[in-house]
């Protein structure tokens, strides 16, 4: 029985450590230029943003696996792995650690102090906590916003939605981009003549159901870059059409592949290339003490309309938006 007991107990072992190697992340070819990269999940908007970085820094000079080398690690949507993943990326001491979406940010920049920070994809920095002015960084962290102008955004609803009154969001109850996009919404919302229905949620699985609550007093629903609302897309876009609901989101990916009616938000592309500006001139030696944040300029923006979903809601369709599907 011992014997069968110290084999098992070896088995569970040998396990556990096969599973922790793979949590490791994999600083080889240390000798490069190390950008280490947290990420929230694998979702369209992040994906962009991450591709934008690497493009910059490709147009910059720097080449993957030539004169810097990325360590991506990828929390899959569950904030109980922060701790354990920013740590195990801080411990290969890269050059630059960039902290994609909000809470990850938080962390870091609570843990991490020897190490350059750009925060990523977090709308509101100065009241996530991450610096204290605006325009300015804090101690190791500097980064970009991806605060995206919401009158225009109305505006374009209103252009093709004229009787469009109430506006349906839902925001996660864990992120704090998400309170800060709802704040930002009922603001404009007001200047636009309009209103705000916000429903909380706080798991994926509570989605489904709560949607149901916009049936017969949402005009439209929009999801904004939340992680959470992103990677429930399909089921919103199932019931929503149930409902005859059209659904606005963030980025366009959505709209191509004709889950909801119409995109307008920043290009995440261009935030990433933003990020990827800092993260050029930290390789290159900049203190980050005189990196300055970056906010999305209107070019940053761009919409996008689904031909069929336009036909379905008979809506015409405007000049300004770049028709897909």
């Amino acid at each position: 029985m011992n014997r069968k007991i110290i084999i098992a107990a070896i088995g569970i072992a040998c396990i556990a450590a096969v599973y922790k190697l793979k949590l490791q992340p994999r600083f080889e070819g240390s000798n490069l230029p190390i950008v280490a990269i947290v990420k929230y999940g694998p979702i369209p908007p992040i994906d962009a943003a991450i591709q934008g970085i690497k493009d910059e820094l490709t147009d910059s000079g720097f080449a993957e696996d030539r004169n810097v080398k990325y360590v991506i690690s990828d929390i899959n949507f569950d904030y109980s792995l922060i701790p354990q993943t920013v740590s195990n990326l801080r411990n290969g001491k890269p050059n630059v650690m960039v902290v994609t979406a909000t809470a990850i940010a938080q962390f870091a920049k609570e843990k991490v102090k020897d190490i350059p920070l750009v925060y990523h994809v977090v709308t509101d920095p100065v009241d996530s906590g991450l610096i204290k002015e605006r325009d300015k960084p804090d101690g190791n962290m500097t980064g970009t916003s991806d605060m995206q102008n919401l009158d225009a955004l109305l505006t374009f609803v209103k252009s093709i939605l004229p009787n469009a009154k109430t506006v349906g969001l839902m925001y996660s109850t864990f992120d704090s981009n998400d309170r800060t996009l709802v704040n930002m919404m009922k603001k404009s919302a007001s200047a636009a003549g309009m209103s705000v229905m916000a429903i909380p949620v706080e798991q994926l699985r509570d989605v489904q159901i709560r949607i149901q609550e916009f049936k017969g007093k949402a005009d439209f629903i929009y999801v904004g870059a939340s992680g959470l609302l992103q990677s429930a897309l399909p089921v919103i876009a199932k019931e929503t059409q149930k409902m005859n609901v059209p659904v606005f989101n963030i980025e366009e990916q959505a709209v191509r592949d004709g889950l909801v009616l119409a995109s307008f938000g920043v290009d995440y592309e261009s935030i990433g290339r933003n990020a990827g500006k800092l993260v050029e001139k930290l390789l290159k030696g900049a203190d980050i003490k005189t990196l300055s944040p970056s906010y999305p300029s209107i070019k940053d923006h761009k919409c996008f309309i689904n031909r069929k979903q336009a036909e379905k809601y008979g809506i015409k369709i405007p000049k300004n938006a770049e028709v897909v599907g």
